[in-house]
């Protein structure tokens, strides 16, 4: 690390601040409930180890900020905007880490094990919920884990990278999932 980087002063965005950016630059509403839900089941992880509870939510939120506008170059452009604006280097990591099959970096805190295990599992969950006619009522983690393994229910989702964050996060997939649910099924209301 240079001298400069070590005297950066870190700076974290308010929640407010973060929307904003999120809203400024993805227009897919999807998308933006899909950064949400991150956001909100990074926040419920964030009070179960006692951590930054503002930065585990806004790292949820900006994971994808580049997604929408820069597909192909995803998570780089993000990085460079959070780097530009000296967001904590925590976050930073954890968004080049959530992108593992693409960057290469390989999660090293809570926070990015946690993104990489919860990014692609909670567009499955909301995908699975969508096709039950109770939607997340009476949903049970046993019955996710079985449409994981049929491979052609929500076929773009990475269950390879599923595997890997959950593998990198040290959970229990079924509690994980238990977790999400209980998360995800607040935003039904």
């Amino acid at each position: 690390m240079s001298a400069l980087q070590e005297l950066r002063e870190e700076i974290l965005l308010s929640r407010e601040d973060a929307l904003e950016l999120l809203l400024n630059h993805v227009h897919d509403e999807y998308q933006i409930l899909h950064s949400k839900m991150v956001a909100a089941v990074l926040e419920k992880y964030s009070e179960k180890f006692d951590a930054e509870k503002d930065l585990w939510y806004i790292t949820g939120l900006l994971h994808d900020l580049d997604y929408y506008e820069y597909p192909e170059q995803h998570p780089a452009i993000a990085i460079k905007w959070f780097e530009e604006k000296n967001l904590p280097q925590e976050l930073i990591h954890a968004v080049k880490a959530h992108a593992f099959s693409i960057t290469g970096e390989e999660p090293k805190t809570k926070l990015a094990s946690c993104l990489l295990a919860t990014d692609e599992l909670c567009g499955f969950i909301w995908a699975y919920s969508h096709m039950r006619p109770s939607g997340f009522e009476g949903m049970e983690a046993s019955s996710v884990i079985k449409k994981f393994k049929e491979k052609t229910f929500a076929a773009k989702i990475d269950r390879e990278e599923i595997s890997r964050g959950v593998q990198f996060f040290g959970i229990d997939m079924k509690e994980h999932i238990e977790l999400i649910i209980s998360v995800l099924k607040e935003f039904k209301k």
